[in-house]
């Protein structure tokens, strides 16, 4: 099937060949027809396939036969939840209309309005906004619905997330009532389906993927670490898997901050893009990030949407998002339009609610992968999923990019033994026991002059080693291991005995 095939006229398939575009994607092939016929639509397709030009093809095609907008006239409205997206919008409204004798704008907040109220004092066939601003400029008196169209809601269920629900209300009571409805999502819940309800008339039903499922070609796994750990073990994947281009996760504005200087600290150039930063800020860091002059963009879920990479090969998510539907979105972002894609989760025993929800939304476990230096001190329990998911231990060059050989992830500057050890211990314990060394990522250092071993069954005597001062309140007295209330052996560092220090005295 081609594009020609769906009944497109001429301008808009040279516009289609010169972006490189020959074949509709399944979306596209269902969702054109219905919209060309002038029919309501309720489509559903994971984010990555195509949905946005399932919609504004036909639009162009459509509108380009009916008569021009008057003066402040506006006859297609196209409702997104974020500036980003909006923005991504009119650039395709625009790239694929370059050959039609159209008009189309872009409203949204954060930007001053008076260039906006000048571009619609001429009319626009096309008007990409946010709820926001437009009710803003309705108020202004910048534009009228008189001859309204076609409406289109994209992304709504993040619309109703974002709580627009009451915007949107009163925006569709200042529509006429006779309009084409278009409802795109990339998932639909049980309150879209009532909104769509009272919206749609005799709709089309449109699926291409399973509810809520999330893209094959985008790999799943899932890193266990322990909270204060997060960041370093972060910089390490960075490092290790050599990724060029990642887009990480956080749930707030704060925490993207945070993160972004945290990176920075490490050597890796970053920047973070949320609500509270300029229109300004979030188009350079979004270009910078496109470009590669930063190599890891810090967003929240409400900045995300609209970030459209082609080809972005990886996100992390630092946390895990509250609402399991938003993980489906986050990894949207990579495996698009055929292209492989990897997701990684850091996750910690207190998100083991959230790793569940989203485990049983998607209906599959998630690979469990430990890295060397960042074993958590308590370990995530086993997927209630069906196979359990499986657990492996980070071997060197396992999926990285260098190949085999290659240093494990770890805190750097330790040696690649130092990481994670296992000590053999005769202080006491049955069948010479093994205690795990330190796992947060800064494994220290035991040498024999560190601390001397007492023979099994004898009792530590207490010395003061000739030649070794006090070190402030610490106590000069040996304690006996396996003192502590928790059934851990106690174990102190002590400065190295001088060579040719005598034993303490049996």
């Amino acid at each position: 099937m081609s594009f020609a095939s769906l009944g497109l006229s001429a301008p808009i398939l040279k516009a289609l060949s010169q972006k490189g575009y020959q074949t509709p994607s399944p979306i596209q092939a269902q969702a054109i027809p219905v919209v060309l016929k002038g029919g309501d639509l309720l489509a559903a397709a994971q984010t990555g396939t195509g949905k946005t030009a399932g919609f504004t093809l036909p639009l162009l095609e459509n509108l380009s036969k009916g008569q021009k907008a008057g003066p402040k006239q506006v006859r297609a409205l196209v409702l997104t939840p974020t500036r980003e997206l909006a923005a991504q919008i009119a650039d395709n409204v625009t790239a694929y209309g370059k050959y039609l004798p159209l008009k189309s704008t872009v409203v949204f907040g954060g930007v001053s309005i008076n260039p906006q109220i000048s571009a619609l004092a001429r009319g626009v066939d096309i008007l990409v906004a946010t709820p926001g601003r437009l009710l803003d400029l309705y108020q202004q008196h910048a534009l009228s619905f008189h001859g309204l169209e076609v409406l289109v809601l994209d992304e709504a269920d993040r619309m109703l997330d974002m709580g627009f629900i009451h915007d949107i209300k009163r925006i569709l009571k200042l529509l006429p009532p006779k309009r084409q409805n278009l409802l795109f999502s990339a998932t639909f819940s049980e309150e879209i389906r009532t909104l769509a309800h009272g919206l749609l008339h005799n709709a089309a039903e449109v699926s291409v993927t399973p509810r809520n499922s999330t893209a094959d070609r985008v790999r799943q796994w899932i890193c266990p670490v322990d909270k204060n750990q997060k960041p370093a073990l972060l910089a390490e994947l960075t490092r290790f898997y050599r990724w060029e281009q990642v887009l990480v996760f956080c749930r707030t504005k704060h925490g993207a901050n945070r993160l972004a200087k945290q990176m920075e600290a490490e050597g890796i150039k970053a920047a973070a893009i949320h609500g509270n930063k300029s229109q300004s800020a979030r188009t350079k860091a979004l270009a910078d990030f496109k470009s590669g002059a930063i190599r890891m963009l810090v967003a929240t879920d409400i900045a995300a949407r609209g970030i459209d990479i082609a080809e972005l090969p990886q996100v992390v998510n630092f946390e895990l998002p509250h609402v399991p539907e938003d993980y489906v979105h986050r990894i949207g972002r990579t495996g698009r339009a055929g292209s492989d894609g990897e997701a990684v989760s850091l996750v910690t025993h207190e998100e083991v609610k959230q790793l569940r929800d989203i485990e049983r939304l998607i209906k599959q476990s998630l690979t469990r992968k430990e890295f060397d230096g960042f074993i958590p001190t308590h370990p995530l329990p086993t997927s209630q999923q069906a196979g359990g998911g499986s657990r492996s231990q980070a071997k060197p060059g396992q999926g990285a990019k260098q190949g085999q050989g290659a240093k494990r992830p770890g805190r750097t500057g330790q040696p690649q033994g130092e990481q994670q050890r296992t000590e053999r211990r005769t202080d006491g314990r049955k069948g010479g026991e093994q205690r795990p060394a330190d796992s947060r990522g800064n494994a220290e250092k035991r040498d024999s002059g560190d601390r001397r071993q007492q023979p099994e069954g004898r009792k530590p005597q207490q010395s003061k080693p000739q030649g070794s001062k006090p070190q402030g309140n610490r106590s000069q007295a040996s304690k006996p291991q396996g003192s502590s209330a928790e059934g851990k052996p106690q174990v102190r560092r002590r400065r190295p005995k001088p060579q040719g220090a005598p034993k303490p005295a049996a």
